[in-house]
């Protein structure tokens, strides 16, 4: 049943030989890469008026928008063709951690991997949390659930990841080209009412206004404030560098070109909905009646859908596509957190499972890790997209900004042609992506609203992500520490080749009383020492005499140790007696055989006592024991 049922969540097993035809080309490549970066447009522009919002600038806010986006896309070119330089350089993928690892040394080539694996479980939050907000928008009565949908959302896109990279590819390339085709349409219309003059009815929203207008500081504090909200549209352009192996051959010409494409699809999307934004005067509205602070009841899209298209067929086209590839988005991080993951496994740098390959030619483990994380993010925010904006953007500009100048480094040291344009190109990207890091950690630093973990109102905002960063190269570098330490321990020496290779041992059969199972146990434990003992605990001692009578009778002449328990346990009188033998016999190795029977139905054993287990458990770090199950099969 649970091989049936596996099969057909998960799909058939596939042969390591099919890898290479599991590849993706171009056009399956851009959606399962792009995903993230594309869908930033529905809440980027969004997320630059909220920043004119709060601070009740409603005056400049529509006249600085157009502008701040074409700051934003400016930053994108210059990040882009460093990428491409990136792509062409280290094909094998690693994105930022492989190149910063070989041009800025290891310690540093782990704050670019804790920064991207922070962005990518941000990523899965913020496109999870803004796909259900669309969602909302269309459908306000679904609000009170929106932690629920968040975390069944985030559970179907790992799903399907986990049945393998071409059959995610193929599923979300509708949802991401249906959203180009729907606002890519709603651009086009609404910037050709615009050029024809065309009347242009506001979508109604009144937007905050302060008593005083900003000037000075205060106005370049919003202005900074609202580009580091803006530039949240960014994050998924290092996705096509950290996947390249994903792509069928030539990976890099592949990889270079889907890049090219993705980044002139997210320009054209962020300006075109930042014009609009202006000219139909949108502004993100609160949804009242889930606390202080939420996510907005109509996004800014979709008051623009609306502005254009009204309330039709097409405008609710707009908004399935703008969830479904918010939702999907979370694809581009669960592609490269577990690629990412399973290259630092095999550093030494993760856990050793995070490079296991699964049934589908996927790493599944990472897939579940970033699910379960996600989800965990999803929980304690309540799935409020504006609180978890402040957490993103911080770790994928500080990648930028490692790997560009890891560039720059590798260009002036190799020399090779056109050496001094590229390394002057990827170190004013890294300058420029450095001090959006900066400006986006200090701007968003408390930013975010209020959240409740175990009853306490806690601030969000970069802070926590700044903190972050730090503690998981820690954890990254105790891990090697670790790996390097078992290894130096396992390593054989020719001293190991002078020890003797004879094992004396001592077999102890713990026996509840005497049955064809314990006898079973008994065979295979005389085959392992002349030394074989019964061990049997007195729990109730009414039963003693008849199991030592059988004993006598069926025991196969292996004598049986009787231990008294007054408190009727069974584990500690187990535990107190190996310790005695091994006293006894210090040179000897002690086998505790502990017989099992198995009952034909799963079921059946919920039936039974489960001290084996118990005692297992108890005896798993114990030196100098070792433990072994003898079962003996039921039959039905």
């Amino acid at each position: 049943m649970f091989a049936f049922i596996r099969r057909l969540l998960f799909g058939r097993p596939l042969e390591t030989a099919r890898q290479k035809h599991e590849r993706l080309p171009k056009f399956l490549a851009l959606p399962v890469f792009a995903s993230d970066a594309v869908s930033s447009n529905a809440y980027a522009t969004e997320e630059i008026l909220l920043a004119f919002a709060l601070a009740g600038a409603g005056a400049i806010a529509w006249k600085m928008v157009v502008p701040i986006t074409l700051a934003i896309v400016a930053l994108l070119g210059i990040v882009v063709v460093s990428y491409r330089l990136t792509i062409f350089a280290y094909p094998q993928g690693g994105g930022a951690y492989i190149v910063t690892k070989e041009n800025l040394g290891t310690t540093v080539g782990l704050v670019a991997a804790a920064a991207l694996l922070t962005d990518y479980v941000m990523t899965v939050a913020v496109s999870t949390a803004s796909g259900i907000a669309a969602i909302i928008s269309a459908f306000p009565s679904l609000a009170p659930d929106r932690v629920q949908l968040c975390v069944a959302a985030i559970g179907l896109v790992a799903l399907v990841n986990l049945r393998g990279l071409r059959e995610s590819g193929t599923l979300f390339a509708i949802p991401t080209y249906g959203f180009i085709l729907g606002v890519g349409a709603m651009i086009l219309v609404g910037v050709y009412r615009l050029v024809t003059g065309a009347e242009i009815h506001p979508v109604h929203h009144t937007f905050p206004t302060g008593p005083t207008p900003l000037v000075g500081i205060a106005f370049w504090f919003v202005v900074l404030r609202a580009f580091a909200g803006g530039c949240a549209a960014m994050t998924g352009t290092e996705a096509v560098a950290d996947g390249i192996p994903a792509f069928k051959p030539p990976e890099s010409k592949n990889a270079a070109a889907t890049l090219v494409v993705m980044a002139s699809i997210l320009a054209f999307l962020f300006i075109g909905i930042s014009v609009l934004a202006q000219a139909y005067q949108a502004v993100p509205s609160e949804l009242p009646g889930l606390g202080e602070s939420h996510g907005p009841i109509e996004t800014v899209v979709s008051q623009i859908a609306r502005g254009v298209f009204g309330r039709s067929w097409f405008y609710y086209f707009i908004q399935i596509m703008t969830a479904a590839i918010l939702i999907l988005a979370a694809n581009t991080a669960f592609q490269d957190f577990p690629r990412l993951s399973s290259i630092l496994a095999r550093d030494r740098f993760a856990p050793r499972q995070l490079a296991n390959v699964g049934d589908r030619l996927v790493y599944s483990n990472g897939i579940v890790a970033l699910a379960a994380v996600a989800a965990f993010l999803i929980w304690i925010f309540r799935g409020n997209t504006h609180a978890l904006i402040p957490l993103y953007a911080v770790g994928v500009f500080v990648s930028f900004t490692l790997s560009q100048f890891s560039m720059s480094l590798r260009q002036r040291r190799l020399k090779q042609p056109g050496w001094r344009l590229y390394s002057s190109i990827s170190l004013f990207g890294s300058i420029a992506t450095g001090i959006v890091a900066v400006v986006v950690a200090v701007m968003k630093f408390t930013a975010g609203p209020k959240v409740h973990i175990l009853g306490l109102a806690v601030p969000t905002g970069s802070y926590i992500v700044v903190i972050l960063i730090p503690t998981i190269v820690l954890i990254l570098q105790k891990i090697h520490q670790h790996y390097v330490e078992l290894a130096n321990q396992l390593r054989l020496t020719e001293a190991d080749l002078q020890q003797p290779t004879e094992v004396r041992s001592t077999a102890i059969v713990l026996a509840p009383g005497i049955h064809r199972g314990i006898v079973q146990a008994l065979r295979y434990a005389k085959t392992l020492s002349h030394d074989c003992r019964g061990l049997y605990i007195e729990i109730d001692p009414s039963e003693t005499a008849l199991v030592r009578e059988r004993w006598e009778k069926y025991g196969l002449g292996v004598p049986l140790v009787i231990l008294e328990s007054p408190y009727r346990t069974v584990v500690d009188p187990v535990i107190r007696y190996l310790e005695e033998v091994k006293k006894e016999r210090p040179d000897y190795v002690v086998t505790v055989v502990l017989p099992e029977f198995v009952p034909a139905k799963f079921w059946h054993k919920l039936l039974h006592n489960q001290t084996g287990i118990v005692l297992k458990v108890a005896l798993m770090l114990r030196r100098d024991i070792v433990v072994t199950n003898v079962r003996y099969y039921l039959e039905k």
